[in-house]
């Protein structure tokens, strides 16, 4: 069945999406440049906004990168189009996202909103998926090494029988002492 070109655009900006969220002091976000890149405003517009409506963005909504962070999110970027900052970029949770649909109310910001919002269900999916996978890995783990233990009490018992089977030889190859019929 042929995806039609809405279709082929909702995936395309789901994926352009998804490779934008980072995880930061163990969460998921997104960075203020690229939700403006998103939104195709400036990041400076983006800010402004922010800034204006500073009550509706609490610490776990929207926090700003320290200088280490920073510097680390540079390191795993390969190609790296940062240019210089004045300012450490502000990093914006999944509530935080949403808030900015309510901060800015264009319509492209409003369908970009859509994408990401579907993006952090998407990660949260994968992130779930990766502890089942890991717990199902965990439990196999046991049982291997539940049957290590079986094998080798196995291998042990074969071990004394065989020990006691050429001990028993020994004795019986030996030339008997004595009177011989």
């Amino acid at each position: 069945m042929a995806k039609s070109k809405k279709d082929v655009i909702k995936i395309i900006s789901d994926e352009k999406v998804i490779r934008k969220l980072y995880v930061i002091r163990q969460q998921k976000v997104i960075l203020d440049r690229d939700l403006a890149e998103l939104y195709e405003i400036e990041t400076k517009v983006l800010n402004q906004a922010v800034k204006r409506n500073k009550s509706r963005f609490p610490g776990d909504f929207m926090f700003q990168l320290n200088k280490e962070e920073y510097d680390n999110l540079k390191s795993q970027s390969v190609t790296s189009s940062w240019g210089g900052v004045r300012y450490m970029p502000l990093a914006f949770t999944e509530q935080g996202v949403a808030m900015l649909s309510g901060v800015i109310n264009s319509p492209r910001a409003i369908e970009m909103n859509i994408a990401i919002m579907r993006a952090f269900v998407e990660m949260r999916k994968i992130a779930i998926s990766d502890k089942n996978i890991v717990h199902q890995i965990k439990q196999l783990v046991e049982r291997i090494d539940e049957h290590d233990v079986q094998l080798g009490a196995i291998y042990e018992t074969i071990e004394n029988l065989l020990d006691e089977n050429i001990e028993k030889k020994k004795w019986e190859d030996r030339e008997k002492i004595g009177f011989r019929k």
